[in-house]
């Protein structure tokens, strides 16, 4: 009987997220001083970018579902980091950066910056721009 080599047995899902929660650790140690999460931080520079921009939609551009997203919103808004408040139609609720959440991302910006370099050190700034690279081909192929 062949034997199976590691590699066959490996579950893909799972590689990726013992990676996933081992990076999100040490990026969550360099962001603790700004009392942020990487996720949470995440989110604030992505409503950024995106916002005002209806719940879905967020959810959709940060590829979560609806109801981790809510889960996720709930400290932000209540840190006043963010504001939750009627949509252009009525019908969907808006996410809006407040200015509180603006001066947080300012706090945090160079917290993150040093987990950046940090990681690119340890993994290699090419190497790192490949999985990088890899992960997004990851979310469009799944």
């Amino acid at each position: 009987m062949a034997e199976l080599s590691p590699r066959s047995v490996t579950c893909h899902c799972n590689a990726i997220r013992q990676g996933a929660r081992q990076v999100t650790q040490f990026y969550d140690r360099h962001l603790a001083p700004a009392g942020l999460r990487t996720s949470q931080y995440s989110m604030l520079v992505g409503l950024r970018r995106l916002g005002p921009i209806s719940i879905n939609g967020f959810a959709d551009a940060m590829a979560m579902d609806r109801t981790t997203m809510g889960r996720a919103l709930k400290p932000l808004e209540r840190d006043g980091l963010l504001a939750v408040g009627p949509g252009p139609n009525g019908r969907t609720r808006a996410l809006d950066l407040t200015e509180a959440g603006r001066r947080r991302i300012t706090e945090a910006e160079p917290l993150w910056r040093t987990a950046q370099t940090a990681f690119e050190a340890r993994y290699g700034a090419a190497d790192a721009a490949r999985l990088c690279d890899a992960l997004a081909r990851v979310v469009q192929a799944v």
